[in-house]
């Protein structure tokens, strides 16, 4: 990202401040600093004006009464830590993650626009990422290609227009990810258009290549693909940097794979820490109880990883990859005065946090909190329609499997779908799929995802489309009618008693609570949820990932159920 962020008149006063004849306005002494080109801890100060680093050495500046004075003896001092691969949408919305992350030492989202683009035309994402921007927090964002999974209208939505208004902005780093790549492989010029005009905009593209062969990668890198954040092995790890991939490492809900990664890096003593990222990957809000990127850089700590290679996987080498570097990532004249001060180099938590030049925490204590955003552009979730017995129809042949939280497997149904009720003593639920507008609805049944659930409700999905799945269908209407007072979330209902409730007011896809007050939600709900039967990790990717055609086997998508392979609809939606 090459445009000027700071305006002639204020670069002046930069100069005049190392010139002697103004004082910055924060001045840290005694700092011992990682200096993220040498790879090495530095001791001197940092003068600092509004949000810049505008000098650091050995050197003292002329210092006024207004000049705040802060000594760093005793202390570490690192980049601000980049999340590079974020889906702030987890039922916790981008505002109220970055608020909790930052906290914590995270002070950069590099955010997934997916949710923004499907809800928002183009002119309101935009206002809403420009109010964000004005926060002491740095966002940066994707453009996505593809809505991975199958829309009505995706052609509709998906046009040059479109995707060139958001490629077209400078604060869009990152192209994909690359869900859709099957179609590229097959031919998809506009996607490949789409890719090449992003790189012409200085764009890095991001794969999306779980389990993917030698041949794959090579293709995918020779169309234009630049990292992947799908290794789940050591040897595929090594397959990318083969091929020239940037790889970030992942550890989330679904896939906590970091602790094996860096064993498997380490023991084959794989010289490629420059080369390497790592990220939470859209971890739910339970998963993040103890960190962000500070959670990944303790497991590197852990796993044996040199220090200065572990904090520079979460600052300086996302920082570098994404032509950044200019800005973040690194502690030395010019860059954005974005520190994080440590007890010692083995604890990743910060003490205290300085975030564009503002003090977020300080020894130990929040005292700035981000301002919250105003999401008020997001259409509301208006169930303007009734449901009734007639929607509760089940005469499919199959049904749907779980594997694990988010592969699915057809199967045959044996099991009599036209009582009222299905047996607890199977896994089988009834599972609807409806329209957020009314018209349409998918119905079949679901193996797997719980044993006694009696009705369930959730607005939360990947196209706020709603799902409901149960054993009685009396108490999925009800959980289908408590969602929609709520105007959005999750309901568990039994017996005809609300059990748990978690509200999604914004879109009726996410919380507008604090990152504590939803983390202790979600914890209630996966609590209940287990205790009828879900035995799988993560029921939020469940259903987030439920439409996700990027995904095997099949899928319960707006078209209908969806064959991923095959790459076809194998009974259609019906019109309600």
């Amino acid at each position: 990202m090459q445009y000027p962020i700071w305006k002639i008149e204020e670069i002046r006063n930069q100069i005049e401040v190392v010139n002697g004849k103004q004082a910055p306005d924060i001045l840290i002494t005694n700092a011992t600093f990682l200096h993220s080109h040498l790879k090495k801890w530095i001791t001197g100060n940092i003068w600092i004006v509004k949000d810049r680093i505008v000098y650091t050495g050995s050197e003292m500046p002329f210092v006024s009464k207004e000049t705040e004075v802060y000594d760093a003896t005793g202390q570490k001092i690192v980049p601000g830590y980049i999340e590079p691969h974020v889906h702030p949408f987890q039922l916790y919305n981008p505002q109220t993650f970055a608020d909790y992350a930052a906290q914590l030492g995270t002070t950069t989202f590099i955010a997934d626009n997916l949710v923004m683009f499907l809800m928002l035309e183009n002119k309101k994402a935009f206002s809403i990422m420009d109010k964000l921007s004005e926060l002491p927090f740095a966002f940066y964002w994707w453009a996505r290609f593809d809505s991975q999974t199958e829309l009505e209208n995706e052609e509709e939505l998906f046009t040059s227009k479109t995707v060139g208004e958001w490629i077209a902005r400078p604060d869009v780093i990152m192209g994909g990810e690359l869900t859709g790549w099957p179609r590229l492989l097959s031919g998809d010029d506009q996607m490949l258009y789409w890719m090449q005009q992003a790189k012409s905009n200085g764009m890095k593209i991001e794969g999306h290549f779980p389990g993917a062969s030698e041949r794959t990668l090579a293709r995918m890198r020779l169309l234009g693909a630049d990292g992947d954040h799908e290794a789940m092995t050591i040897e595929e790890v090594e397959r990318r940097i083969l091929h020239g991939y940037a790889v970030t490492l992942r550890h989330s809900s679904i896939r906590p794979d970091l602790p094996i990664l860096l064993k498997g890096i380490l023991e084959k003593d794989l010289q490629i820490f420059d080369h390497l990222m790592m990220t939470t990957d859209g971890a739910t809000p339970s998963f993040h109880l103890d960190g962000v990127m500070d959670k990944c850089i303790q497991i590197a700590l852990d796993a044996g990883v040199n220090p200065i290679d572990a904090y520079l996987m979460a600052s300086f080498n996302v920082a570098k990859y994404y032509n950044l570097s200019n800005l973040h990532g690194v502690i030395a004249t010019g860059r954005f005065a974005t520190l994080n001060f440590l007890e010692d180099e083995l604890n990743p938590v910060p003490t205290s946090v300085l975030s564009k030049g503002v003090w977020l925490k300080r020894g130990g204590e929040r005292i700035h909190s981000l301002t919250p955003t105003d999401w008020s552009s997001i259409p509301d979730l208006d169930l303007a329609f009734e449901m009734s017995d007639d929607d509760f129809q089940f005469s499919m042949p199959f049904g749907i499997e779980m594997v694990n939280d988010v592969i699915t497997k057809p199967y045959s149904v044996s099991v009599d779908t036209t009582d009222n009720e299905l047996s607890t003593e199977h896994d089988e639920s009834f599972l609807l799929l409806v329209d957020r507008h009314g018209k349409w609805k998918v119905s079949t049944l679901i193996k797997g995802f719980a044993t006694n659930l009696k009705g369930f409700a959730s607005s939360y999905s990947s196209t706020g489309d709603i799902i409901l799945i149960g054993k009685n269908k009396r108490s999925m209407l009800q959980a289908f009618n408590e969602m929609k007072k709520m105007n959005g979330g999750i309901v568990i209902v039994e017996n005809e008693e609300v059990v748990c409730t978690l509200k999604l007011p914004i879109g009726g896809i996410l919380s507008d609570k604090p990152m504590e007050a939803l983390i202790e939600e979600e914890l209630c709900l996966k609590k209940e949820l287990a205790a009828r039967g879900f035995k799988h990790g993560d029921a939020i990717y469940t259903l987030l990932f439920l439409q996700a055609t990027h995904l095997p086997y099949v899928r319960v998508t707006q078209r209908g159920i969806f064959d991923v392979m095959k790459k076809q609809v194998l009974f259609p939606a019906v019109m309600r």
